[in-house]
């Protein structure tokens, strides 16, 4: 009876240990392996913070919807409903619902469907991603309109590629090639007038889509926009080992395209991010600042990138890379170029997302710091405590916004706070209520685009 009981202890432990395992690899999977489009929708091919139970819808009618009734259907603002084959978008809970729905219902402003049919009974979930991704898309690159790199891609700032609005009532978008360590990364261009241009940045469980609601505000503005796919994306070459490193790689396809901005007329670059994207965008600004790599590196990248801004002929190596520095520094073309960050819900401490995103899959409490584990040895980061501070704020030579808020589940809230804290009038923190991880512009659209307005000012 002893030993019967000895192995059956011993089998239970070793199944546990095994299911613990694979919850923790399952959980890092989630913030490090790269999301493909194109399948079937479900929690997977949803941005982070959005992958709950789905939503039943009940009844359409001219104008409004009403789904099921839960938090994330009250949430306030303005989101994507995606299911199988259909993509709409809802406006905020209708005032005086209408008085013969069920008490189990909300009933929402439909603003419009994009693709397939909303009808009852289908089975729907929220997302921050208002717009599809093959909604009213970039031209082919190789068109003629795009290109592969350099300033004959984007046309230059603000001087080439078609104005005007798509199909989506968005500005039209130009595809391009941005030549990048591991290959070409494929991106879209909105010019504008001025020559400080913004590069975006998607995050977890996202595609450069994310950006796509911003178009018409940064188009006011006269900013020329650069939505760009990084390692991981669909189109783009994937990282050697399958996953990403928090950062510790990616930021070189943010160099790349700040590097082909430069290259492409820009004088300076915004880098725009959410979730993952604002963390690849600040260790960006922490690798690339003139007082980190010295202010002579940023004088030469300043000659050498003005000297060959029409010819792009540093951007390409003739296959769609470009193999940067040997030893690892940064490119001194991309070095003292970024002249602020607009960071949208920031992950700033990778344990915690981790966790969260674990405990969002029912991963037992209990086996959570095993998620943290398996994330930590598969971005092979050699030192823990970087995954508990993203950034250095003392190395930080830019102004920074970060809208971000309290009911945000994925990224640290706390650690939001504490960067403006340590940032001092460099960082500006805005406070977003009642918004999900990486949706503040869909909790209040006018206000986040008039904060960053008047972020964006002194630096256009």
């Amino acid at each position: 009876m002893c030993l019967r009981t000895a192995a059956l202890a011993a089998t239970s432990v070793t199944f546990a240990g095994a299911a613990a395992l694979a919850a923790g690899r399952y959980a890092a999977d989630a913030a490090l392996r790269p999301a493909r489009p194109g399948t079937s929708p479900g929690r997977a091919q949803l941005p982070a913070g959005f992958g709950g139970p789905p939503l039943t819808v009940h009844t359409v009618g001219d104008g409004h919807v009403s789904l099921t009734r839960s938090l994330t259907a009250q949430l306030p603002g303005v989101y994507g409903l995606v299911g199988r084959d259909c993509h709409a978008v809802v406006g905020p809970v209708l005032d005086g619902e209408p008085a013969k729905a069920p008490a189990d219902t909300v009933v929402r402003r439909l603003e419009r469907v994009d693709r397939g049919e909303l009808k009852p009974g289908s089975r729907v979930w929220l997302t921050p991603q208002i717009y599809a991704d093959d909604a009213g898309g970039p031209a082919d690159a190789s068109d003629g309109t795009g290109g592969t790199g350099g300033a004959g891609g984007a046309g230059g700032a603000g001087t080439g590629g078609e104005t005007g609005t798509g199909d989506d009532g968005l500005p039209l978008r130009t595809a391009v090639q941005v030549p990048g360590d591991l290959g070409p990364l494929p991106g879209w261009f909105v010019p504008g007038t001025r020559d400080t241009w913004v590069v975006t940045l998607h995050g977890l469980g996202a595609t450069p889509a994310q950006a796509l609601p911003l178009l018409p505000f940064y188009a006011g503005l006269g900013l020329p926009v650069l939505g760009l796919a990084y390692r991981g994306d669909a189109g783009a070459p994937p990282p050697p080992d399958g996953v990403r490193h928090l950062g510790g790689t990616e930021w070189r396809d943010v160099e790349a395209a700040v590097r082909y901005a430069v290259e492409s007329g820009a004088r300076q670059v915004v880098l725009h991010g959410w979730s993952s994207g604002a963390s690849m965008a600040l260790s960006a600004a922490e690798r690339l600042s003139s007082r980190r790599t010295g202010a002579d590196a940023g004088t030469e990248a300043r000659t050498d990138g003005d000297t060959d801004a029409h010819t792009g002929a540093r951007a390409d190596d003739g296959d769609g890379t470009h193999d940067g520095t040997p030893d690892g520094t940064p490119d001194p073309a991309a070095v003292g170029r970024i002249a602020g960050l607009v960071l949208d819900s920031p992950v700033l401490d990778w344990w915690a997302a981790v966790r969260a995103l674990a405990a969002a899959r029912h991963t037992p409490r209990a086996l959570l710091p095993l998620a943290v584990r398996a994330a930590q040895g598969r971005a092979h980061v050699q030192e823990p405590e970087r995954m508990r501070q993203l950034v250095d704020p003392a190395a930080l030579d830019v102004p920074v916004l970060v809208l971000h808020g309290p009911d945000d589940t994925v990224a640290s809230w706390q650690r939001s706070r504490e960067l403006a804290e340590a940032g001092g009038v460099s960082v500006d923190l805005h406070v977003v209520p009642s918004a999900p991880h990486a949706a503040m512009w869909n909790a209040d659209p006018e206000a986040y685009e008039d904060r960053v307005r008047r972020f964006l000012t002194p630096l256009m």
